[in-house]
């Protein structure tokens, strides 16, 4: 990748709105914690109470898409044109889109998620709290959580973008995937609108991130060291992730995530293996398989339950949320996803972001959520008792006392916590600069170094006052971690409107493609010469 220079490229229309309405964050968040939760709060029920309905459609839209892609003669199209040449190896690309994604997220939730449904089932369905009903839907839903739907929110977005700056050879910015929808509106005052929230949205979810991590980490220092995990320690722990991830940023693209996600994916395949070989192996091949079913067998139940009549939270907090998240952490991800994947078809882009993954994903939950649950079931709750006592990011260290080495294994599970965070705030510090400068041929220029440094500044401050605000508003180690969620709520309803538009203007890029095309078709292309930002090969 190559370096862009500092001077003269801040996007003011971006930049300047963005800091004013982070340091009125920053500014709430040190004056009045309690304030800054409840403000959260009050947004997240909001849209839960208004849109839930929306959050569900459009996760079932995302895979209707994709799905229609993946199968129509549209999957052939190749990001860049026919004689596009591939950024990446086939190796490199999994494990940046794997551990550039949600890989933080299956490592807390592989544990926590099962054991937490196990014993608190979901509301409406009769089940007893331990038995062996809901053993099955605890895995099964946790599956649905973070398997396929989940990868298609990324997806979606990161076909639109690739196909956007490769083909359309519009700016790299996620208004210009809503060029077929409004023209050139998509480069002035909407354009402006949709990078502005989306750059909210980016900005909020990696500190939400970062904000789960060091609370994640403080539990394990705390398991393995005897470190009482105080805000002090915490604090300490977001420098440290942020330190690395800022030098590594340094270094672009090509080295640092790649190096990054190299390890991190090796470490992902080791840890599992070895619960695989060590723990209840019989027992996670056969229940793995039955959940699998399960989970086929209730998916649109589980992804359209909302609770009207008897007005459970557990959606909200649960399914809903996810989508939630999922939809802020869309344009986030879809951008970076979008910009590595020139030279690859659309049905390779969907095979490798929303398959591999998604498979990869359910594949972990079998194992750590298996296993988890047969030591529940066999070992008097002695996990969820330590998240009662200790909260939910204490779940893993706990769960891990119960194979060979406990020590090593907790000291690698840390490792790849700390790889996974770095290597997605990396590639999402680098996207957020991207953002908010203006750079010509900006999919494949990095952005200045002093603007990923202050974006990297901003991210971890808002993740540190979400941990004090939700540890000073909230009583009882599950709903600490569980409110972390709300940081990312507070972008997401009008990024769900974004996702819509973008859907529609999706349709419209591939089913006229003549007209939007121009790596492929530039006679009939009809984008305005003047819009195109020329990409390197």
């Amino acid at each position: 990748m190559i370096k862009a220079e500092s001077k003269n490229v801040i996007r003011k229309v971006i930049f300047v709105p963005m800091c004013v309405l982070f340091l009125l964050i920053i500014l709430m968040g040190i004056i009045s914690p309690t304030a800054f939760y409840n403000v959260e709060t009050a947004i997240s029920n909001f849209q839960y109470d208004w849109f839930g309905w929306l959050y569900s459609l459009m996760a079932l839209a995302n895979l209707g898409i994709l799905g229609w892609l993946l199968m129509s003669k549209y999957g052939n199209i190749k990001l860049g044109g026919k004689d596009a040449k591939p950024i990446l190896s086939r190796w490199n690309w999994f494990a940046i889109s794997l551990c550039g994604g949600i890989g933080t997220g299956i490592v807390f939730w592989g544990i926590a998620e099962p054991i937490y449904h196990l014993n608190n089932p979901i509301p409406g369905l009769g089940q007893a709290a331990g038995s062996s009903q809901a053993a099955l839907t605890s895995l099964s839903v946790s599956m649905i959580h973070w398997g396929i739907p989940s990868y298609a929110h990324y997806c979606i977005f990161g076909v639109a973008v690739g196909f956007a700056i490769y083909n359309m050879k519009l700016p790299f910015r996620i208004s210009s995937t809503l060029y077929p929808l409004f023209g050139k509106k998509s480069f002035t005052g909407i354009g402006h609108i949709v990078d502005n929230v989306c750059l909210f949205a980016i900005a909020v979810s990696v500190s939400a991130i970062l904000a789960v991590a060091s609370l994640q980490f403080g539990a394990g220092f705390n398991a393995v060291f005897g470190i009482e995990p105080t805000n002090l320690i915490r604090g300490i722990i977001l420098v440290v992730i942020v330190s690395t991830f800022i030098i590594s940023s340094y270094t672009g693209l090509q080295k640092g995530i790649k190096r990054l996600s190299d390890m991190n994916a090796k470490v992902f395949i080791g840890l599992l293996a070895f619960i695989f070989i060590f723990g209840a192996t019989r027992f996670s091949l056969f229940f793995t398989v039955e959940a699998i079913g399960e989970s086929i067998s209730t998916f649109f139940t589980r992804m359209t339950f909302l609770s009207a009549i008897e007005g459970s939270k557990w959606p909200m907090w649960w399914t809903v949320i996810y989508w939630i998240w999922m939809i802020v952490y869309g344009p986030m991800v879809g951008l970076f996803l979008g910009r590595i994947a020139k030279g690859r078809t659309i049905r390779e882009f969907i095979f490798m972001n929303l398959i591999v993954p998604a498979s990869f994903a359910i594949l972990w939950f079998g194992v750590f959520g298996s296993n988890a649950i047969h030591l529940e079931l066999n070992g008097g709750g002695q996990i969820w008792n330590v998240i009662q006592n200790q909260g939910l990011e204490a779940s893993v260290f706990s769960f891990l006392q119960n194979f060979p080495l406990p020590f090593l294994t907790s000291i690698a599970f840390m490792i790849t916590l700390f790889l996974s965070v770095v290597t997605l705030c990396d590639s999402m510090t680098s996207t957020v600069a991207s953002l908010s400068v203006n750079i010509p041929k900006g999919a494949s220029v990095e952005p200045p170094n002093n603007i990923k440094i202050f974006w990297g500044l901003v991210m971890s401050s808002v993740a540190f006052l979400s941990i004090i605000a939700t540890t000073s508003s909230t009583e009882g180690a599950i709903s600490v971690i569980q409110s972390t969620k709300l940081l990312p709520m507070t972008a997401a309803l009008p990024v769900l409107f974004i996702y819509v538009a973008l859907a529609i203007s999706m349709i419209k890029m591939f089913t006229h493609r003549e007209k939007y095309d121009v790596a492929v078709y530039p006679e009939t292309a009809t984008i305005d010469k003047e819009l195109i930002s020329e990409i390197d090969d």
